[in-house]
């Protein structure tokens, strides 16, 4: 009975019922992982990304910046020649400078690291998201899921990363009890729920030339200490020791008539 079928059963079925007649249809691996697509408007451009500024020589003005969307004009091996989307210009460059990105968010090509800068990049905000090659596991197939969930600390890594298992079946997950047919799927589902992440999915790691550029949050750093009033408090318990105490209101005698609440 349908109270005793449990959530991943029920995603099961529903995943089912959506894809089974569309599979039935299909000729080809291909037309196959395409009627596997949750959602109609899947991005199908293949796009090329630098993951670098070049040159990085002193005094030398770039001619591509790293995070932007790059067209190739001839390709020399492991080299190739690509114009820059914000610059206009072009450079020959190694073709491990850049990664592919098909579908929107799916890169290839890309280290951890490189996910981790390109993310933290201003028009980025909180859910933005990316879907890597896992380092760890090369080739056989594994992916990793990499979002941005800033906080207020600064020592914290604010990019997370999620090892996306494949079953023998090629359906996906990143929590046991709840798989998927495609990435796609896998990405719907968390763009409308977290579901146990760190932050929902809002939108595809931004790419300069391809994006329209996102409001950048502003961060305001309030003081956490005004030590003016602490060097001046007649409280016998003082968070600072009393030779700086001292200090301080040396200081503030100098300056008397300016306002110091300084930033910690």
């Amino acid at each position: 009975s349908p109270s005793r079928t449990s959530k991943g059963e029920r995603l099961f079925i529903v995943y089912f019922a959506r894809h089974f007649t569309q599979l039935l249809y299909t000729d080809s691996p291909d037309q196959m992982f395409t009627a596997s697509l949750c959602g109609s408007a899947a991005f199908q451009e293949n796009v090329i990304v630098s993951l670098h500024d070049y040159p990085t020589f002193e005094d030398t003005e770039p001619t591509m910046f790293a995070g932007e969307r790059l067209l190739i004009v001839s390709e020399d091996g492991d080299f190739m020649t690509v114009r820059s989307s914000t610059t206009g210009r072009d450079s020959y460059i190694p073709t491990n400078y850049t990664a592919k990105v098909m579908h929107r968010w799916l890169f290839t090509g890309i280290s951890r690291y490189k996910a981790e800068e390109l993310l933290q990049k201003p028009n980025n905000q909180n859910g933005s998201f990316l879907i890597r090659e896992s380092e760890t596991n090369r080739g056989e197939n594994s992916h990793s899921l990499s979002i941005l969930m800033r906080t207020n600390s600064s020592r914290l890594n604010p990019v997370k990363h999620y090892r996306i298992y494949r079953l023998q079946n090629n359906w996906y997950y990143i929590s046991p009890g709840l798989t998927f047919p495609s990435l796609h799927c896998l990405v719907e589902h968390y763009s409308e729920s977290a579901n146990g992440l760190c932050c929902q999915l809002t939108a595809p790691c931004f790419i300069q030339g391809l994006d329209t550029p996102r409001p950048v949050p502003n961060i305001i750093r309030r003081p956490t200490i005004n030590w003016k009033d602490i060097s001046r408090t007649d409280s016998g318990h003082s968070l600072v020791s009393e030779g700086l105490r001292e200090a301080i209101t040396s200081y503030l005698q100098m300056t008397e008539g300016d306002d110091h609440s300084w930033d910690t």
